[in-house]
């Protein structure tokens, strides 16, 4: 379709709604704060409409309609824990331990600037012995003893490979299909193509946390949960551990919330009188933003109030659980935001990029995010959420089988390996008690149904009920899509 047309589709349709003889009207605010249903967005009446100007999302819907997840909770673990020590189990290893990874193995892999120039590559076996977790007998890390014991729900694999060998590229290539910041995230591709279940809460939220030590040098980007050339009201919204959750949300000095009701008011005319002449989409997202602010307000408070839950689930999660940005209180809040409607949760932690403090630093981080990880999902299947809610525990790349340092010291470590490494889905239609895929004898490569970072968003999105090569959205001449040209949909993986 022509961009001229499309753009004239789009500001006719807004015109329409503008000039109306009631303007914009609450119906039409309603559907531009999100509460247009996934129903609505898949009508025929809404087809035209969203093959315009805002792309063709209704397009993404499988044709049969089924879909087994609604919601996604991404616990994104930043800095690529080792797959060799917590998830491949490889104990053929400890017999080759501090010889030579064969070159024939290697093959030529990429590898950071901090390893790429060695000359010899000295196996390292798990730090930790491995043990048989649930009926389904899965192979992980004791260090993980509580995510051991919801092995029967885990869709563990243990062959996703990327072409990512440093941190920013990688995570933005997972969460967003490209290495390149500036596409749409996972969370706000779901988020357009899904719409809302939430009035009063954003549909997409974030939340950071780190180690105590802050050991992990790694940044946070706004990109890794932005809604890059969708309309800004699909990227997620983060809530800060410290001062005011969400910015801007208290009302100024000396302004009552009735004298705020009506500046609210009379701001919304005013936007709706210029998306009536200039048919801007981000003017919805003004709009609906303003008036999304307005609700959270009453929201957010009561929903970070953690002291109303009962004192089983707080010591379920851990002795962290009340510390501010502990990766235990984001996993609670987490579950509280799933349950309120919330359609995307990213929990994004940092401090597992351990190349010269692996002996000590892995089994502390596994012992923050150990138990509320298992937490969580045990909170989700008690409330009867798990069934259609998706966990995906996930990082940007592994870790190198072989030492980085002397391994005869405390301060060894592993440098980033992109070429096969671990993560793990559960609920929402993902198969528990299940391993997919596998590396070879050493932990360095994919021998059996390898997967990369499209593949898993391809079949998110199949769950969640879309099909990935539909979901697009017009931009600069040509329909992108999470997947951009890549991706299958891993039948394996699911029930």
């Amino acid at each position: 379709m022509n961009p001229e047309f499309e753009r004239d589709l789009g500001i006719t349709r807004r015109q329409f709604f503008g000039k109306s003889a009631t303007g914009i009207g609450m119906s039409a605010l309603a559907s531009l704060l999100g509460e247009e249903t996934a129903q609505a967005q898949n009508s025929p009446s809404s087809r035209g409409r969203e093959e315009g100007a805002e792309g063709r999302r209704e397009n993404g819907r499988r044709e049969n309609g089924r879909r087994a997840a609604k919601r996604v909770v991404v616990l994104w673990q930043g800095g690529a824990p080792s797959h060799v020590d917590l998830f491949d189990y490889k104990p053929g290893l400890e017999k080759l331990r501090g010889t030579n990874l064969p070159d024939s193995v290697r093959k030529g892999t990429r590898l950071s600037t901090m390893t790429s120039g060695l000359t010899k590559f000295p196996i390292l076996p798990s730090i930790k012995p491995f043990k048989a977790y649930g009926k389904s007998g899965m192979m992980l890390s004791e260090l993980l003893p509580h995510i051991g014991s919801m092995a029967d729900e885990l869709c563990l694999i243990n062959s996703m490979h990327t072409e990512a060998v440093n941190h920013a590229p990688g995570v933005t290539f997972l969460l967003t299909g490209s290495q390149v910041p500036g596409r749409p995230s996972m969370g706000a591709w779901a988020t357009y193509g899904l719409g809302s279940m939430t009035k009063d809460l954003p549909s997409f939220v974030v939340m950071t946390s780190t180690d105590r030590g802050r050991t992990c040098g790694q940044l946070f980007f706004d990109y890794y949960w932005g809604s890059g050339f969708l309309p800004s009201k699909f990227q997620g919204v983060r809530f800060r551990s410290e001062g005011e959750p969400v910015l801007y949300l208290k009302n100024p000095e000396g302004l009552t919330d009735g004298l705020r009701r009506r500046q609210l008011d009379d701001i919304a005319a005013l936007n709706a009188q210029h998306l009536s002449e200039y048919g801007d989409p981000e003017i919805e997202t003004r709009i609906s933003q303003y008036e999304l602010a307005y609700k959270m307000q009453m929201s957010v408070p009561d929903l970070l109030d953690i002291d109303k839950e009962p004192a089983h689930i707080l010591e379920r999660y851990g002795p962290d659980v009340k510390r501010p940005g502990s990766y235990a209180k984001n996993c609670l809040l987490a579950r509280r935001l799933l349950e309120k409607g919330v359609r995307f949760v990213q929990l994004m932690h940092s401090g597992w990029d351990q190349h010269g403090n692996l002996p000590t630093q892995l089994a502390e981080q596994c012992k923050d995010t150990d138990q509320p990880s298992a937490a969580l999902i045990m909170d989700l299947k008690e409330r009867g959420l798990l069934d259609d809610t998706i966990v995906l525990w996930a990082s940007e790349f592994g870790r190198t089988p072989f030492v980085q340092g002397d391994m005869t010291k405390p301060t060894y470590g592993r440098d980033h390996l992109g070429s096969v490494y671990s993560m793990w889905a559960c609920g929402g239609g993902f198969k528990g008690g299940y391993v997919h895929g596998a590396s070879d004898d050493f932990a360095y490569n994919p021998v059996k149904d390898p997967m990369d970072g499209h593949d898993l968003q391809a079949t998110i999105l199949h769950q969640l009920g879309i099909d990935h090569t539909k979901l697009t959205y017009k931009f600069q001449g040509r329909d992108f899509r999470l997947t951009d040209v890549f991706g299958t949909v891993q039948k394996k993986l699911i029930v």
